[in-house]
């Protein structure tokens, strides 16, 4: 049977994404090195006969891990999403976006495999117009902090092109946009699982510069049929995958209080170094070449987020270990 590779697969996309995949009867490799991915989201696929998991950083050889296989998909995942991780090792980061792309282009060449990369919002920087298209060319401070995941994910886009126009690589681009879900880890640092932790824990929620600043939210179930629907297509993109709804923090912030039926404190902390004010897909792109939308509205996708944080903090408080 011919396999998926799914690289950064123990992560929160990643890791919904292995289990769609075996679900749908594909042979299942999944790479990860566990850098900020957690064994325990792949778990309950480890024992399924279509499922392999391997820990591997992908800037190193893959010769070994792959030599056996007839590969046709490759799923690039493998990056941290959180600036807690990304900027945690900034270099590795960037080697995994720049390396660890060359490494999978060069597995798909020789394959014949379609590659996918998870590229993001991110590389509009803090952007001059909203909302964003894929012909903007992006605003971003190749000095910054972020950088380290900024710039590597625009090299890494480089490169796919290269390898698509030098040896006909067949390649597919998605740039995502914040996601969120059941999943996601209590202490990665993004936005949504902190602010629900925190209320759940009767803590402060942690809100960065005046709350003022806007992203777009788009719950995991529909981000994954973004990714599976341009890899099933011809298209090299870069396509958009996000919620086409904008939020300020604050709005954010008042939604999940009232949600659990809690006080709802605030903190205000400063705004991080090139924080970008704005973020919000034009995902014309996305509904003309993959019929493609988000169909979950805000309040259903943070209502199933709460719950799931919900029973951690309650498996967690019961065990007494972080879930």
């Amino acid at each position: 049977m011919r396999t998926t590779i799914v690289a950064g697969g123990a992560g929160f996309i990643g890791s919904h994404l292995c289990d769609y995949l075996v679900k749908q009867g594909r042979n299942v490799l999944c790479i990860d090195n566990l850098s900020s991915g957690e064994l325990s989201s792949i778990s309950h696929l480890l024992e399924h006969p279509r499922f392999t998991f391997t820990q591997h950083n992908i800037i190193e050889p893959m010769d070994a891990i792959t030599a056996d296989l007839t590969i046709d998909e490759i799923f690039n995942l493998a990056c941290p999403a959180s600036p807690l991780h990304y900027q945690s090792d900034p270099i590795g980061t960037t080697r995994t976006c720049v390396e660890g792309s060359i490494n999978l282009l060069e597995l798909a060449k020789q394959h014949e495999a379609r590659i996918l990369f998870t590229s993001t919002s991110e590389v509009y920087g803090d952007p001059l117009q909203n909302p964003q298209h894929e012909t903007d060319r992006g605003n971003v401070n190749p000095h910054g902090i972020r950088a380290c995941y900024d710039e590597g994910k625009r090299c890494a886009e480089s490169l796919f092109f290269d390898y698509h126009r030098v040896y006909g690589v067949s390649i597919a681009i998605a740039r995502l946009f914040n996601t969120y879900g059941p999943g996601m880890l209590a202490g990665d640092g993004r936005l949504i699982p902190n602010l629900i932790t925190q209320t759940l824990q009767n803590k402060p929620m942690t809100i960065y510069g005046d709350g003022n600043q806007t992203r777009s939210f788009c719950y995991i179930d529909d981000t994954l049929q973004g990714l599976i629907k341009l890899m099933a297509s011809t298209h090299a993109g870069p396509v958009n995958i996000g919620n086409q709804v904008e939020h300020t923090i604050l709005e954010i912030a008042e939604m999940i209080p009232e949600l659990i039926g809690a006080p709802g404190a605030t903190e205000f902390l400063p705004l991080p170094a090139d924080d970008p004010r704005q973020r919000l897909p034009d995902i014309s792109r996305a509904k003309e070449w993959l019929d493609w939308q988000p169909k979950t509205n805000i309040k259903e996708g943070l209502e199933a987020t709460i719950s799931y944080f919900s029973e951690q903090l309650y498996i967690s408080d019961v065990s007494g270990e972080v879930a």
